[in-house]
């Protein structure tokens, strides 16, 4: 997996305002009602990791779930972290019909 550069990185993260790229990373911050729904936010990405095989850095402290995703074989952000942070998104995130 290819390594993105700064201005890639830059141009994909126009789709993802929660997210911010520093320090070979992109990252978040997420805030719940409660510890149990950052709970089981945290249980659902988790099954997403395992299904991309790629998981990330991550805490909890009572309602809030901070994210930071890096390629680590590629010493940076590649499209996998996108990938990854689009369906974190959609668990946290859920679109309203």
């Amino acid at each position: 997996m290819n390594k993105l550069s700064k201005d890639e990185i830059e141009k994909r993260l126009l789709n993802f305002p929660d997210w911010d790229y520093y320090d070979h990373a992109i990252h978040a911050e997420f805030e719940f009602d409660n510890f149990k729904d950052c709970f089981s936010a945290m249980s659902r990405i988790a099954f997403e990791c395992e299904a991309l095989n790629h998981h990330p850095d991550w805490s909890n402290v009572y309602n809030v779930l901070t994210i930071s995703l890096t390629t680590h074989s590629a010493n940076g952000v590649t499209e996998k972290d996108f990938k990854l942070a689009k369906a974190i998104e959609a668990i946290v995130e859920p679109e309203e019909d």
